[in-house]
């Protein structure tokens, strides 16, 4: 599950930390490769994290350090930073994932890129098509192509080292160039605001002030039913903006 991308009710906190969550069920797909899993993506602006519930599997990373694969079984915690593209395996068939995802808003805002082909990435239209998947078989497809992107990708870097990924990381920059501006008020709103929150409680508590805690309530969120074709696997959302006292 996820949380919605909505900025929430005015006067309902947001969810702790400004952050996304997702109950994610891995693609289990074969591959072209014999592989199962998700769609190779990296994301712009944001951090990620998987905590695994089941099943075992791998991530594959291509970053700075070059190509690695991180095995994942229940109970492993492993998080990555802006830029890194990853690549999820479902080795068991049934990975699940609590995903954890850095600055709610922007991943849903269009943060992530897919690792298509060059002359996709370097098409905005023909990305957007490529990347819409509302249904299995586009969500099929839209994972095989940024696979045959991924494949070019991982050649480049064991080829190249490292440094070659800043071919993909200046198509991606240019991708989410005109909707970056946009984000800074989704920023503003959620995990700004919610530090410049804290900041004044911090500087209430030094002087022995406890008003804000006079405000404490318990809030939740509804599921919203179905499911949806994430990057990666199938997505459960969560209505943040219907967020409510409980």
């Amino acid at each position: 599950m996820r949380l919605s991308a909505g900025a929430g009710v005015p006067g309902v906190e947001a969810f702790p930390g400004a952050v996304g969550l997702s109950a994610l069920r891995v693609y289990d797909w074969p591959a072209a490769d014999g592989l199962r899993g998700g769609s190779p993506h990296l994301h712009t602006a944001s951090a990620e994290g998987y905590a695994v519930l089941g099943g075992t599997g791998a991530v594959q990373t291509l970053s700075a350090a070059g190509y690695a694969e991180h095995p994942l079984a229940a109970g492993a915690l492993l998080w990555f930073t802006p830029g890194t593209v990853h690549r999820l395996v479902n080795t068991s068939g049934d990975l699940r994932l609590l995903v954890v995802m850095q600055n709610a808003g922007l991943p849903e805002a269009g943060d992530a890129v897919l690792t298509f082909p060059a002359d996709v990435l370097a098409d905005p239209g023909a990305y957007a098509a490529a990347a819409r998947a509302g249904t299995e078989e586009e969500a099929r497809r839209r994972r095989d192509l940024a696979l045959a992107g991924y494949a070019h990708w991982c050649e480049r870097v064991a080829a190249e080292g490292p440094g070659a990924l800043a071919d993909l990381h200046a198509a991606a920059a240019r991708l989410v160039a005109p909707r970056a501006g946009g984000w800074r008020e989704l920023w503003r709103q959620r995990p700004l605001a919610q530090a410049e929150r804290t900041g004044e409680h911090l500087h209430a508590l030094a002087a022995a002030d406890p008003a804000h805690l006079a405000g404490a309530r318990v809030l939740s969120a509804d599921a919203v039913p179905g499911e949806r074709f994430g990057m990666c696997g199938r997505l459960s959302v969560w209505d943040l903006d219907g967020a409510r006292e409980a």
